[in-house]
């Protein structure tokens, strides 16, 4: 290829940010100024080789599997040949580089404002340094192990960054649970890729993805406990996706995300917004040959049912959540599960296409409610909040428009890649039956999508709304510049990038816009048809969702000290809600009580039944045993080598007499000794 400039530095978009946080932990700590400085500065020249390689990338057409950009290394010998590292380039890729190291950089600028006068602020720029490494760095990995590696990274910078405060016990075990909780699904993501190394002999996407390669993992199986026969390709898929489980924080293993809201809001933003979370979603797009080689396989049935369940189950939490950032928790926890759903029923361009535009809705919801904390002076809960529309303006216009976005309300972007989705899941359901995995995803996507407008609405107007409700809304302020402009232009993307999908069929935008992110994304993949019926119904859902929320809320806006509407209209349900179905409870009560038992259970077979009495018992003996050879050595040993000695000093006390050291006396008895010898003779 001539003029790919870009796309051969693409290696060194990972390690900008990674020696941003090595020059601020070695040199730059002391001082704040340089040290965000080093990792804007270092953001941003990835953000300007990512864009640089996307803008190569779509003038030469790349496509999706050998016609991939690569450069690769030997790393490990392996017998006769190396296992190889490397980045590769392909649509996917691209649109990652789009949109994660422009993210990141809004995040870095919007991070100088937030946190401003904290003691650890120069550490906090090296962390989420580290952590924009591990995101990039999995986003251009070329086989499976290293996109581990920078999976595992960001899962330490994650721990690090919600548990940043870290003397607040609160935020403490919030780090914690979010590493151990993603650890059950990164267990199971191993396995596969120990196993699907076992079978191939590689974990580089371009050789796993080969037809021949995937048909014969399709037709091996491999039996199973309870399971029977399986194909060797769903085992893979399904221990793969339970990586993306934990990852993206799906059901069952969704309850470390709201948790991570006591972490720094801009850590917020960065973990569902960037790469973080959204990683799920990324190993299930990026490994889809292996999800879809089995057309009859359960495992895109397990896919689809966890996304829609998924999508339904946390926007009813939702409702009921009156701290600001958990609200918004919650909503991301639907809205990828709307996203695994649709790779679930095969919508991966839709998948794709809305993880692309609600990285930036949610990224600006997020900043936003960082800007009305640090504007209420830290103050998180909605219920004390109210009048800020007229005190933080832009804070509030721009929310607005994040509102829209994740609400799916035309033409913000939010509505082209959601209705997508739902669009694909009706349109296959309406092939196979509404009684099937797409009718499910639809009905309880387009039921999420009602109570997804709703608990926005009511966010809006228990924030924005009304009079303020506390000293701390009487107040408030509009935050610096250096946070209200990444709001802006992240509400600017918000708003229009969903004319990058707009189906071919639609009016008029249709063909004067060809939907370019299909082109660049979806070439092996046919377009969602359009579907205006499925398309009305999803906008009288999101605003109908918005209308209830006004009449809950905004027609007569919350006074201070009044209770919630809803929990009176709803009763129990509303403290059913609020407590998230006491999932966390239920965990408590079950697999962690069940996990301190064993582990006490263990600790006394160790220290008090078995193992540790052993070993004393051992000792014991050996002590016993070496008092023993201790008497031995004294009495036996040391009394015959004593007796030697003295025997020799006795002997010596004799001898020494005739040693006097005088000639004469040695002569008498030569003289002596002479004459006895003659006299012997004499009288033989």
């Amino acid at each position: 290829m001539e003029g790919i400039f870009f796309l051969k530095l693409v290696w060194l978009i990972p390690l900008l940010p990674l020696a941003s946080f090595w020059l601020i932990v070695l040199f730059a700590n002391p001082n704040k100024k340089l040290s965000h400085s080093i990792a804007i500065g270092s953001i941003a020249l990835a953000w300007v080789l990512s864009w640089g390689a996307l803008y190569e990338g779509i003038k030469h057409h790349l496509g999706p599997g050998e016609e991939a950009f690569h450069l690769s290394w030997n790393w490990l010998p392996t017998g006769p040949s190396w296992f190889k590292m490397g980045v590769m380039v392909d649509p996917l890729t691209l649109a990652m580089l789009f949109m994660v190291p422009f993210v990141c950089l809004l995040i870095f600028i919007y991070s100088v404002g937030y946190m401003h006068g904290d003691p650890r602020y120069s550490r906090y720029f090296a962390y989420i340094s580290l952590f924009a490494c591990g995101m990039l760095g999995m986003v251009l990995a070329d086989n499976l192990l290293m996109l581990m590696i920078f999976w595992e990274v960001m899962g330490l910078c994650s721990y690090l960054l919600i548990g940043f405060w870290f003397e607040k016990p609160s935020a403490m075990r919030a780090g914690l649970k979010a590493f151990i909780t993603t650890r059950i699904g990164d267990v199971m993501m191993l396995l596969g890729i120990i196993y699907l190394y076992s079978r191939t002999g590689t974990l580089t996407y371009s050789e796993v993805f080969k037809p021949e390669v995937l048909e014969e993992l399709a037709h091996s199986t491999v039996t199973l406990p309870l399971v029977g026969q399986l194909p060797v390709a769903t085992v893979i898929a399904i221990l793969l996706f339970g990586g993306a489980v934990g990852k993206s924080a799906q059901f069952p293993l969704h309850v470390w995300l709201p948790d991570a809201m006591e972490g720094p809001t801009p850590v917020s933003a960065l973990i569902h917004a960037a790469t973080m979370v959204a990683a799920g979603v990324y190993l299930v797009a990026r490994s889809f040959p292996l999800f879809s080689v089995v057309e009859h396989g359960p495992q895109l049935g397990l896919v689809a049912f966890i996304g829609a369940f998924t999508a339904f189950f946390a926007s009813t939490i939702a409702i009921a959540q009156n701290d600001i950032k958990r609200v918004l928790a919650y909503s991301t926890i639907s809205q990828l599960g709307y996203m695994i759903a649709a790779l679930g029923v095969g919508a991966y361009v839709a998948a794709v296409f809305h993880l692309v535009t609600h990285a930036f809705f949610k990224a600006l919801l997020f900043l936003g409610s960082g800007s009305v904390i640090i504007g209420t002076h830290h103050e998180m809960d909605m219920m004390k909040m109210g009048g800020l529309r007229r005190r933080m303006p832009i804070t509030f216009w721009t929310f607005l428009m994040g509102t829209l976005a994740l609400a799916g309300i035309p033409p913000w972007a939010g509505f082209w890649s959601k209705d997508e989705i739902l669009g694909h899941a009706f349109h296959h359901a309406s092939e196979v039956g509404f009684v099937s995995w797409p009718g499910f995803v639809w009905i309880l996507g387009t039921a999420a999508a009602f109570l997804t407008a709703f608990y926005m609405g009511r966010q809006v107007f228990l924030t924005f709304a009304g009079e303020p409700r506390s000293h701390h809304a009487e107040e408030a302020h509009e935050t610096p510049w250096v946070m209200t402009i990444p709001l802006i232009i992240l509400a600017f993307f918000s708003t229009f990038l969903g004319f990058a999908g707009v189906p071919h069929e639609f009016p008029v935008l249709g063909p004067l816009l060809n939907n370019p992110f299909h082109h660049l994304v979806g070439e092996s993949f046919p377009a969602t048809p359009l579907n205006f019926g499925v398309m009305g119904l999803s906008v009288l859902m999101g605003l109908s969702g918005l209308a209830l929320a006004w009449v809950v809320y905004g027609r007569e806006p919350l006074k201070a000290g009044e209770p919630d509407p809803l929990s009176i209209s709803l009763g129990p349900i509303y403290t059913v809600l609020k407590n998230k179905y006491y999932i966390d409870e239920f965990y408590q009560a079950t697999v962690i009580r069940f996990a301190l038992w064993l582990s006490e259970t263990f600790f006394k077979f160790d220290d008090r039944w078995i193992i540790d009495p052993i070993v004393d018992g051992v000792g014991r003996l050996g002590r016993k045993l070496s008092e023993i050879g201790g008497l031995f050595d004294l009495k036996v040993v040391d009394g015959i080598v004593n007796g030697v000695g003295k025997v020799t000093s006795a002997l010596g006390g004799v001898l020494r007499l005739i040693q006097t050291g005088k000639a004469q006396n040695y002569l008498l008895a030569a003289a002596l000794t002479v004459l006895m010898l003659l006299g012997f003779y004499l009288t033989r």
